[in-house]
């Protein structure tokens, strides 16, 4: 028995990456899945190698047509709407702040912030008569901690967190649950896409960004699309019945704190620097 037996679930990015894991994670478990994209053909293969329960609908999620379209699709093909998960993105514009463009703010907080408003936003119409309903958005470690991606990619996941919150309290009256899940470091096409490489060549690189990955965080694993899946599983399920407007890290410790190794060798130099400045204040004594 799935996790997702009898449930239909609309995924947005899900032609690659964490999307894609997702997607397959859920037909697995049993869901009728509505995979969306921009990326046509990718995103139809991957509903046509799923087979029954899967359906490609294209929706640019910075249209609200597309995306009003998109929850009205998944109702009527498979009957319901019970999962919607906001998860199509890219970094955007990366500069310094006094160099980055009005347009690049413009384009990258219709696609990270504006998308996932929209998205709630239909997901909750379609859901709010049957009175039950689960909305998961990707959101990012970014949108809690500074100095892990762009200034307003990490501005817009902040706000991706908060809009969760907030959204939660209304919907939870409705018995629609509201939640987001943060990545950390995933090898995902995101990197390869923000140094201007073409989708095909960002999903080849991905799988070579492991060795780079192992040491970004505590625990020792290169993380990878299914943990994440994995997480948004969880949440879109019942076995998270009782969990509403939560963001989940997913990130192998990236952000709890300084690693153990780290304090340590911290500590050792803190023990040398006190041992030298005392020997130094011990030879400048009067009489020494």
């Amino acid at each position: 028995m799935g996790k997702l037996d009898g449930k239909v679930a609309v995924v947005t990015g899900a032609a690659s990456g964490i999307g894609e894991a997702t997607a397959r994670l859920f037909h697995a478990e049993g869901a009728a899945v509505v995979l969306s994209d921009i990326q046509d053909e990718r995103g139809a293969g991957l509903a046509a190698e799923l087979g029954e329960r899967a359906a490609y609908r294209r929706a640019d999620v910075t249209s609200e047509d597309d995306l009003a379209a998109l929850a009205d699709f998944a109702a009527a093909r498979f009957g319901a709407l019970d999962i919607m998960f906001n998860n199509a993105g890219a970094q955007g514009v990366s500069a310094p702040i006094a160099e980055t463009s009005v347009e690049g703010f413009d384009l990258t907080v219709d696609l990270l912030l504006r998308s996932v408003f929209l998205g709630m936003k239909h997901a909750a119409r379609v859901m709010s008569p049957r009175g039950a309903g689960s909305i998961v958005s990707t959101a990012s470690v970014a949108g809690l901690r500074t100095g892990h991606a762009p200034h307003i990619y990490s501005a817009c996941k902040a706000a991706v967190i908060h809009l969760t919150h907030s959204v939660a309290m209304e919907l939870a009256e409705q018995g629609i649950r509201v939640n987001c899940v943060c990545p950390g470091f995933i090898a995902t096409g995101i990197f390869g896409n923000a140094f201007g490489l073409p989708p095909e060549a960002s999903r080849a690189l991905a799988p070579l960004m492991a060795p780079m990955q192992v040491n970004a965080q505590p625990l020792r694993h290169a993380g990878q699309p299914a943990d994440i899946a994995q997480a948004v599983l969880w949440l879109a399920s019942d076995d998270a019945r009782f969990v509403t407007g939560h963001a989940l890290v997913v990130d192998g410790g990236l952000i709890a704190g300084r690693s153990w190794t780290e304090y340590q060798r911290l500590r050792e130099s803190l023990a040398q620097g006190i041992q030298m400045a005392m020997g130094q204040a011990s030879a400048a004594a009067p009489g020494a």
